[in-house]
């Protein structure tokens, strides 16, 4: 029997769950957001998810000018303006989370709260009914999921224990020994593909990309079970050349499932830039949705490799 892995704090740290998911695995499932990740992507829809540390967020359009915060915290680091709201000096927080507990509008939030192991677990237990009705699990995404193995690994062995599905989402940047560690106490990865040319993959994502592509045919050999998604980026990874290659490397795989979702562009984590007071793709690199013209063609390019490509999911 495998030990259990053993982490000093008995604790994790997630900015999420996501209930009643049904994109991010098979059947119904609760996803689990990991904090911190290595990738620093461009277009991600979850920036709250890249640093390890708790964050807080402020939503301007929510703020009533009450100024509770102000008052509220410990450390001065707050003041009001009219044209921005509230203002945070950051040398001065700590991100205690005074200033959320104190706001009737929630324009004050703490990205980044930590759950013992058993907190987690009673959070997932919850929703097994669905799971077992379904045919779903636990989805443990981030960030990178992989960044925390003691923890990851104890939680999959306690959902395991319980004969729940379990899966995890990641970039797959991470050592060998890590991936074969999480592999053991899993059924499925979920990974991207975002870009198969190493320093074009860099300059989006802040990482190459020779380890991510290495873990996958590693895991690929083993007969594990795995899901591609692509997103798919105009000026990023949309083009036939990559597209040609995505295609080639993927069939070169002992892979059966032979399918891949094709997940169109979108600027969700604008949004959510500013709630952090960070800038949204700051050097202004090239990203647009997809054309129904560059889908089809996409589409058409796995398929002459055999491998079906569906647009979403």
């Amino acid at each position: 029997m495998r030990v259990l892995s053993k982490s000093v704090s008995n604790r994790m740290r997630l900015f999420d769950i996501k209930r009643y998911a049904i994109n991010d695995g098979p059947g119904i499932r609760i996803t689990l957001f990991m904090k911190g990740c290595p990738l620093s992507c461009v277009w991600c829809h979850n920036p709250e998810g890249g640093s390890s540390r708790p964050e807080k967020l402020y939503t301007r359009k929510k703020c009533m000018g009450c100024q509770a915060c102000v008052r509220a915290c410990p450390h001065q680091a707050l003041r009001w303006t009219e044209e921005q709201g509230i203002v945070t000096d950051s040398t001065r927080c700590v991100v205690c989370g005074h200033c959320a507990s104190v706001c009737p509008a929630m324009a004050m939030e703490i990205s980044g709260k930590d759950y013992t192991f058993e907190e987690a677990m009673r959070e997932i237990e919850k929703e097994m009914l669905f799971m077992d009705e379904s045919g779903g699990g636990v989805t443990f995404c981030g960030g990178e999921p992989l960044m925390h193995p003691d923890d990851l690994a104890e939680m999959l062995d306690r959902c395991g224990a319980l004969g729940i599905h379990r899966a995890v989402d990641t970039t797959l940047f991470a050592s060998e020994e890590v991936v074969k560690r999480i592999m053991a106490c899993c059924e499925l990865f979920l990974v991207d593909l975002k870009q198969m040319d190493s320093d074009k993959h860099k300059a989006f994502t802040g990482v190459p990309n020779e380890r991510i592509l290495a873990n996958l045919r590693m895991i690929a050999e083993t007969g594990m079970d795995f899901w591609i998604r692509i997103p798919l980026i105009e000026g990023v990874n949309a083009d036939e050349e990559n597209i040609d290659q995505s295609a080639s490397f993927l069939a070169s795989l002992p892979w059966k499932r032979k399918v891949v979702n094709l997940l169109p562009y979108h600027d969700i984590g604008k949004g959510k830039h500013e709630k952090r007071g960070t800038i949204y793709n700051p050097h202004h690199l090239s990203m647009a949705v997809p054309s129904e013209e560059t889908l089809t063609r996409c589409i058409a390019q796995f398929q002459a490799y055999g491998i079906t490509a569906v647009v979403g999911g």
